[in-house]
């Protein structure tokens, strides 16, 4: 709204009495599909809930200052934590210990894994258990794998995937037999008893969370549960010394396969592995088909399931339109909630494949949205869409989905209250109405003054003005000046960014841009011109309104310069220009403020005289009273500092006339003895010519005047 200068925003929450009647009127069919989870899942999701609660509450003893009401267990497994995470501690960050730290990124590690225990594989979890079960890792970690806990999870991982026997018997995921069940059993009949049989053009739509979990599941309905489990432990390098008996039988035809590519494709073995990564990471969406089989013998189908491939690709489907795809089998689609980051692509994939099932393998409250939208705007002579809901029960899955509803209801009553009690001004032509009122009520008055005074011409007040350089437009300043009411003249300008009156002229520094100035030496060149042409320089140094108001911190200095050196360059800035002031603003919003401050009752500036100026020009004309060749050449001689220069200046003629003085005269125009001492021997030393005859080598005497210590 303050960006747009919008005035009026209406909010329709999903508890709206319009929108509850708008979105009851066609209803989706919701069959919520409660999956359990196997013993030995549910006790490590325990061990590592247990985890996190004793790291959260490690982390907020030794933080008790903070305000860390965000950061929960229950947070910790939704979507959004790493964006609270950032919200709550990123201007905090540099003052945080290096403990708090580890606890921090501890809490990342954990959520990774309780999330890859709920939506990946028994296979998949265990190599990612194993990464953080290393001696390098203990040494970085807050100390959490030295727990009882920790102990049990990476006992009970290795259980999930080799049995008492230290045989290779992996068990699948619970989600694999329930999907398995809708798509071979209960869609295809529920579909043949609606059409007579036929299962031709039935499109089914499979949501899931991520490219991978889109790859996983394509892999284990084409090629089948065991032959994906042992195909996933061999892609993750694990050591399988003895196998289950229900893998005896594809455990030769996979040794016989990986002898044929180490002997044959041994050179393209690396590009196949990238390929196969690149793959799981691009690829979003993923169209199958049942086979011949399946679609013939039903009962078959039923018996084989969970062991072999039930479905197969279609071919060049990259190349075809899925809406004119004709075929006797159902087209199975798999896809990401968000393909490539695009919030709109679930809407888009649903209005152009419209599905009649949806399986939405995992929950997302947005997802779930989208398809209410899509069920309301259908056509009433189309069919309802079945929605099928798989979550686990009584797992984070479902307790994170729930979390995230509460934070939508949260979200949608925090912009009403905000709304009720924000106050947005009013604009007409880049005018408040304030200002505009103020204008109109000064203009009548000096009206009826100059009527007073017998005729003359009428004043009017000149409406505020800035001239702002065309780089300046990157950042947000421009604009903010342009609400306050104050005209932009935006030009290119060699001295300066932004020039408010005749006299001030600002440069504008942020954190990052100051720190580079100061190390190449720019911003010495620039407050120099500043100081030549403007009688009021002004150097802005402008924070980040989310970063605290300090010159320290990571986010400030790099790792080659520290914050005292930052300071000791702007002390010796400021001894150089006596006249530069230093302002110092939180956030673009106050230095809109500060400039609108500065342009009370002062003069606009001119464009021309501002765009005539460079680098090059002479200070004859302007604030400088002396030849900047002659000023610059004096002020490097010894003994001429920033408080004698403009006594010297004043009192000397010329350069000629300066060495012509004795040491006495010139202690009078310094006012020091030692100054002028130095002074004078500079000027009056004698460049003797050197002895040809006379070699020295190695190193060199060092000659001249005796220093003592004094007390």
């Amino acid at each position: 709204m303050r960006a747009l200068f919008v005035t009026e925003l209406f909010l329709w929450p999903r508890f709206h009495g319009a929108i509850i009647k708008s979105l009851k009127s066609r209803q989706a069919e919701v069959v919520e599909l409660h999956v359990r989870l196997t013993p030995n899942t549910s006790l490590i999701q325990a061990c590592l809930l247990e985890i996190m609660n004793y790291t959260v509450k490690q982390l907020k003893s030794i933080n008790r200052t903070l305000d860390m009401q965000e950061i929960t267990s229950e947070n910790c497994v939704t979507k959004k934590f790493h964006k609270i995470l950032q919200s709550q501690l990123d201007c905090v960050w540099h003052q945080l210990s290096t403990r708090t730290k580890e606890y921090i990124q501890d809490l990342k590690v954990l959520r990774t894994m309780i999330l890859n225990l709920i939506h990946d594989d028994s296979v998949s979890f265990y190599s990612l258990v194993n990464k953080y079960r290393t001696p390098e890792y203990a040494q970085v970690n807050s100390g959490w794998i030295l727990l009882d806990s920790a102990e049990t999870l990476f006992r009970l991982a290795k259980l999930r995937v080799f049995n008492t026997k230290s045989e290779f018997d992996p068990e699948p995921s619970p989600k694999w037999k329930c999907l398995c069940d809708l798509l071979l059993d209960e869609i295809p009949e529920e579909v043949k008893k609606n059409r007579n049989g036929s299962l031709a053009n039935t499109k089914i739509l499979i949501l899931c969370n991520d490219n991978k979990s889109c790859s996983q599941l394509n892999h284990f309905l084409t090629m089948g549960e065991s032959k994906y489990l042992f195909y996933t432990a061999f892609r993750k390098d694990l050591t399988i010394n003895l196998v289950a008996s229900k893998y005896k039988k594809l455990n030769k035809p996979l040794k016989i396969e990986e002898k044929c590519k180490t002997q044959k494709d041994l050179e393209n073995t690396s590009e196949l592995d990238e390929e196969d990564v690149l793959d799981e990471m691009n690829k979003s969406n993923y169209v199958l088909t049942l086979t011949q089989v399946a679609t013939s013998d039903s009962k078959k189908s039923k018996s084989k399931s969970s062991e072999d491939s039930m479905f197969e690709p279609i071919s060049q489907i990259e190349n075809l339109d899925i809406t004119q795809l004709e075929t006797e089998r159902p087209i199975i689609c798999i896809q990401t909630f968000k393909q490539n980051g695009n919030h709109f692509s679930l809407g888009q994939t649903l209005e152009t494949l419209r599905p009649e099932y949806i399986i939405l393998y995992h929950s997302d409250v947005s997802a779930v949205r989208q398809i209410e939208l899509f069920e309301t705007k259908k056509k009433p002579e189309e069919p309802k869409s079945k929605v099928y809901f798989l979550i686990h029960d009584k797992t984070v899955e479902e307790q994170s989905y729930l979390t995230s509803l509460k934070r939508e209801k949260q979200a949608f009553e925090l912009l009403i209250q905000t709304k009720s009690v924000m106050v947005v001004p009013s604009y007409q032509d880049g005018k408040t109405d304030e200002y505009f009122n103020l204008n109109v009520e000064e203009e009548e008055d000096d009206s009826v003054d100059t009527r007073k005074a017998g005729g003359q011409a009428k004043r009017t007040k000149e409406k505020p003005a800035v001239i702002v350089d065309m780089r300046e437009f990157r950042s947000d300043l421009p604009a903010l000046l342009h609400k306050k009411g104050i005209n932009i003249e935006p030009v290119t300008i060699t001295i300066g960014d932004y020039i408010l009156t005749p006299d001030i002229c600002v440069e504008r520094k942020s954190i990052s841009d100051l720190i580079g100035s100061l190390n190449s030496g720019r911003l010495f060149a620039q407050c120099t011109q500043m100081c030549r042409n403007y009688s009021r320089p002004i150097l802005l140094i402008e924070f980040d309104q989310n970063k605290p108001f300090n010159l320290q911190g990571s986010f400030v200095v790099s790792t080659d310069i520290s914050g005292d050196n930052i300071q000791q360059k702007l002390q010796l800035l400021t001894i150089h220009f006596p006249r530069l002031k230093l302002v110092w603003s939180p956030s673009p919003y106050a230095t809109a403020e500060l400039f609108y401050e500065l342009k009370q009752g002062k003069n606009n500036p001119n464009v021309e005289e501002a765009l005539a100026l460079s680098g090059d020009t002479t200070a004859e004309d302007h604030f400088e009273r002396y030849n900047i060749l002659v000023h610059d050449f004096v002020q490097k001689l010894p003994g001429v500092t920033s408080k004698n220069i403009t006594r010297l200046m004043n009192r000397g003629i010329s350069l000629d006339h300066l060495i012509t003085l004795t040491q006495e005269q010139l202690q009078e125009i310094i006012e020091n003895k030692n100054e002028a001492e130095t002074l004078y021997s500079i000027l009056h030393v004698k460049a003797q010519p050197a002895d040809s005859d006379k070699k020295t080598f190695g190193k060199k005497k060092f000659t001249g005047k005796s220093y003592k210590f004094c007390k």
